[in-house]
């Protein structure tokens, strides 16, 4: 199963008003784990950076300046998510500032089903904190490099705690039920058996595993016990 992990960095709080995207991170998860593809770029946004905003990014219009429009990286993001299952942190806020951005230039709305880690840690721990820090400190995730917010670091932080909400590290099988608002889904534990590096050393003493051949012999050469005797392969 492929995910998507994404975050954006923008001018401000409201498409509406003129903000703008300055910068998209994603990473691909396959089966809820990183496989270090990533997609990283910073945005041009045509625009003066309010103060308020660089405080908490550090991207400056000058910087931005030399960078691509979001015109220019549209279809590479496409070709990068796919039709896959999109996961983010308070995921309203990105997404409408990826449709606003599409609208824009006349693209098509993402129609990707969305995963909100903030409302999957609200369900999980209702009386919260539920920032991205917060949830990096509940599950012991390392975020002493974030004294500045960024896409492609905050979506590498936040596929950390989405394998933490989802129930840690162990493989799921989710069983979806859907309707027209939502889709809710119930996460049953499977746990696989891990292979040691050098087996254990036999219980079994030399007259047991006589016998047992013995036994086995009795049975005809069919018998799967065959598979797992020595000298029997």
């Amino acid at each position: 199963m492929r995910e998507i992990v994404f975050d954006t960095e923008t001018t401000g709080f409201d498409p509406k008003s003129g903000d703008r995207v300055v910068e998209i991170g994603a990473l691909e998860l396959i089966n809820h784990l990183p496989t270090g593809v990533q997609f990283h770029k910073y945005i041009n946004p045509q625009r003066d950076m309010p103060e308020g905003a660089f405080s908490v990014h550090g991207l400056s219009e000058e910087f931005l300046s030399d960078k691509p429009l979001f015109a220019d990286i549209s279809q590479e993001f496409d070709d990068f998510i796919r039709d896959d299952v999109l996961i983010a942190h308070n995921a309203s806020f990105d997404m409408r500032f990826i449709h606003a951005e599409r609208d824009m230039i006349k693209k098509p709305r993402l129609t990707n089903h969305v995963i909100d880690t903030l409302d999957l840690a609200k369900r999980k721990h209702p009386a919260g904190p539920n920032s991205l820090d917060a949830l990096c400190r509940r599950y012991g995730i390392d975020n002493a490099m974030r004294d500045l917010h960024g896409a492609l670091l905050d979506s590498e932080l936040l596929a950390g705690v989405y394998l933490e909400l989802i129930g840690g590290r162990q493989t799921t099988l989710t069983l979806a039920v859907s309707d027209k608002k939502k889709v809710e889904t119930q996460s049953v534990s499977i746990s696989k058996a891990s292979v040691r590096p050098v087996p254990l050393a036999s219980r079994l003493s030399q007259e047991e595993v006589k016998a047992h051949a013995q036994f086995i012999d009795k049975l005809g050469g069919n018998v799967i016990w065959n598979q797992f005797l020595p000298n029997k392969q």
